[in-house]
């Protein structure tokens, strides 16, 4: 059963431009807008909202770009120990790079780069380096003297004033970063500190998508981002300061909620003014809500975001990445909504595939492993691995052919192009494993599709697979995983390795 719409981009985005304009002009035409969460490629925001646009919060930019100035942060710790984002696969520093062409594309400047926290980690001076000799303007600020404890001198020349001010000229500056802890918040501070010494009354405000302050707390939008956010323990709660202050029940996260009295506390000091915020609802802009159009559509798109953030905890936890206390907290969100993983339609029909290869005994190295495919009608598509074709391999070569409306017997790939492809990786370059994976299968179809016009066929199909769900029984190899997040398809997978060795290349 095909998706049904559930979010408006349209009247999100009329929604929150007119709100992020309104306190531009509450702050003297001077707005420091740190964004949360993603903002380019919200692939979150676009599976648990059916409809939202992952790019809409650039459009929106786009339409204000004259009126934009952009400041990227990246804390220096993960540009130090790599982290990564998940759903590219690429470190955070090397996102911070994507970022800058991705918003060059767009047509807006990144004005300068902050990196956070910074201690002369040697990471952090090679990616200094490299922006800079790249002609990119690159500030570092240390960390903040006295934070969290002592506002006197978080507030002081010591303080947000060692850091070095970054000259902007539009109303609005952007402040955003690869992820949680960049150091956005500190920069928008700092910032509005050296504002208020030249006699310039800027503001504050955070872009905000999730938690939607205006749906209930156990709303399934709302606890599918306690699932996405089950790393860095975020709870969502009550604004019980909003709550006093209006009579009105808002939600927000806990972090925001325990970080408000001291984040008014620093405004107010840096002010020598009474906040113009009362609670941190206050301080968002998140007009996200008023997109909704189906509420029903999102709750099951909701739902199925828990059980795939799930899964991501489960196989984390058998990669070691995680700890114990963590699948228990995913358990505890699963069982709080009703969810089973047997809700995710690919995860029953791709270990029914792995169980009839092992009934056939046609696995590989003796692993029988299972994939399965829900296309954007419904339909299910199955395939498993053997001595040729890793499960993925097979997968999206029949998905294509349904899609194409050739037969399931109809072999795409020629024996000599597989043939010559298993002495590649076998006797040139001293593999172990001849079997295809998902990336190599997508080039060795484009070769047959030079020659071959089923080939063809299923190859430009294959943009369709975007945004499908699939599920693995074991865990992805490395070509895997990259093929399919090319496809950009949704994945899930057992926690199960497939393969008894230790080092998968």
């Amino acid at each position: 059963m095909p998706q049904l719409l559930g979010f408006d981009n349209e009247k999100y985005l009329k929604e929150q431009t007119q709100e992020i304009l309104k306190r531009v002009e509450r702050f003297n035409n001077k707005l420091y807008l740190e964004f949360g969460g993603k903002l380019l490629f919200d692939y979150h925001a676009a599976r648990v909202l059916p409809g939202f646009d992952k790019n809409v919060k650039m459009r929106l930019l786009q339409n204000l770009k004259d009126n934009i100035d952009v400041i990227l942060c990246i804390y220096a710790g993960d540009i130090e120990r790599k982290k990564v984002r998940a759903d590219f696969g690429i470190t955070y520093d090397v996102d911070s790079l994507k970022t800058i062409d991705d918003f060059k594309e767009w047509g807006l400047e990144v004005k300068a780069v902050v990196i956070t926290r910074y201690d002369n980690q040697n990471s952090a001076i090679a990616f200094k380096n490299k922006l800079e000799r790249r002609g990119i303007k690159v500030i570092t600020h240390k960390a903040t003297k006295g934070y969290p404890t002592d506002v006197d001198l978080i507030v002081s020349a010591e303080g947000y004033g060692a850091n070095e001010y970054i000259e902007t000229s539009k109303p609005i500056v952007v402040v955003t970063g690869p992820g949680p802890g960049s150091g956005k918040l500190a920069t928008c501070l700092s910032q509005l500190y050296h504002d208020y010494k030249k006699g310039l009354k800027a503001g504050y405000a955070k872009f905000e998508t999730f938690p939607i302050w205006n749906l209930p707390l156990n709303h399934k939008v709302n606890i599918a981002y306690e699932a996405a956010t089950i790393d860095m323990k975020d709870v969502i709660m009550i604004d019980h300061y909003h709550l006093e202050t209006y009579n009105q029940k808002t939600v927000n996260y806990n972090r925001d909620i325990e970080a408000f009295p001291l984040l008014k506390r620093i405004i107010e000091k840096i002010t020598g003014e009474t906040s113009f915020y009362n609670s941190p609802t206050d301080m968002g802009v998140n007009r996200a809500g008023f997109g909704i159009i189906n509420d029903e559509a999102v709750q099951e798109a909701a739902h199925q975001e828990i059980i795939r953030r799930y899964f991501r905890c489960i196989t984390e936890y058998a990669l070691g990445l995680i700890e114990a206390d963590l699948v228990n907290r995913a358990e505890m969100i699963m069982d709080n909504v009703g969810a089973k993983v047997e809700d995710r339609k690919t995860v029953t029909a791709a270990r029914e595939a792995a169980q009839r290869s092992e009934k056939s005994k046609n696995g590989y190295n003796g692993i029988f492993i299972g994939a399965a495919i829900e296309l954007k009608d419904g339909t299910i598509i199955t395939g498993k691995n053997s001595p040729i074709l890793h499960a993925t391999a097979s997968l999206i070569l029949n998905a294509s052919k349904h899609i194409a409306g050739l037969p399931d017997n109809l072999h795409l790939l020629p024996r000599s192009i597989m043939n010559s492809l298993s002495y590649l990786k076998k006797d040139v370059l001293g593999g172990k494993d001849v079997s295809l994976d998902a990336e190599e299968t997508l080039i060795a179809l484009s070769i047959s599709a030079t020659s071959n016009p089923a080939a063809q066929m299923a190859l430009e199909k294959m943009k369709e697979l975007e945004g499908c769900e699939v599920h693995l029984t074991h865990i992805p190899t490395p070509g895997d995983e990259a093929g399919l997040r090319k496809l950009g398809v949704h994945l899930t997978c057992d926690p199960d390795f497939s393969s008894k060795r230790l080092y998968i290349s």
